[in-house]
């Protein structure tokens, strides 16, 4: 677990969007094709909203298709937890972020590369933050 602080509930309410809180602390889904990073094609990082944690990096991003930012992997696999998630009468695998527990999106089988795994997450959940090349 990373020593990124993790703000409380009130701290969350005040800076995060309503749908950034939605998604992150009530594990909502925002519409597909609408979130900011669905086809965003700058270099760089993505941090979780709510802690800071580096979650993905813009090297493992793809365009999917569904409408929601893709990623093959996540920067470490201890960054991300996967967890079963029985929701909405599905079972699907929920992706959230190992240090701060904030819902990020669902993990799917059916991404490209050697592991087949295509992490579908939230835009509202994740802060891209450009290498200074591209920024």
């Amino acid at each position: 677990m990373s020593d990124t602080s993790i703000p409380t509930d009130a701290e969350l309410r005040e800076r995060l969007t309503p749908e950034q809180y939605e998604v992150t602390q009530n594990a909502g889904t925002e519409r597909p094709f609408t979130g900011i990073y669905h086809d965003t094609k700058e270099q760089g990082m993505y941090h979780c909203i709510v802690c800071d944690e580096v979650l993905f990096s813009s090297d493992t991003k793809y365009d999917s298709g569904s409408g929601w930012p893709s990623f093959t992997d996540a920067v470490d696999p201890e960054k991300v937890t996967v967890r079963e998630d029985r929701s909405h009468g599905m079972v699907r695998t929920e992706a959230v972020c190992a240090n701060c527990g904030a819902h990020l999106g669902h993990v799917f089988p059916d991404g490209p590369g050697p592991s087949g795994t295509r992490f579908c997450m939230n835009s509202a959940s994740l802060d891209l933050k450009q290498d200074d090349a591209d920024a």
